[in-house]
């Protein structure tokens, strides 16, 4: 499950995956991600990572609020407990 107030990123094949205490949110990406590297800021829904695309690594940025909203998660209570995203792949 992790540590809490820790979530987790990861990505597989054209989804990527966004994981807090036993909840996992799976939202599309591009399909040339192969991978994300690093998270280099998180802000209240909001990532920047580094995202290996092919051959290059660039910066990537993630809004989660409209993700959860669209899913009906109220993104303020599901947010609130999140301290840090660390890159997670099993």
């Amino acid at each position: 499950m992790g540590k809490l107030g820790t979530a987790y990123l990861s990505s597989e094949g054209k989804y990527s995956s966004f994981s807090y205490h036993g909840n996992v949110i799976r939202f599309m990406t591009s399909p040339r991600l192969v991978r994300y590297t690093k998270v280099t800021n998180w802000d209240n829904g909001y990532i920047e990572v580094i995202a290996r695309y092919d051959d290059r690594d660039e910066e990537e940025y993630i809004d989660l609020v409209p993700i959860l909203k669209n899913l009906c998660i109220e993104p303020d209570e599901f947010l609130k407990p999140i301290k840090k995203v660390e890159v997670s792949y099993a």
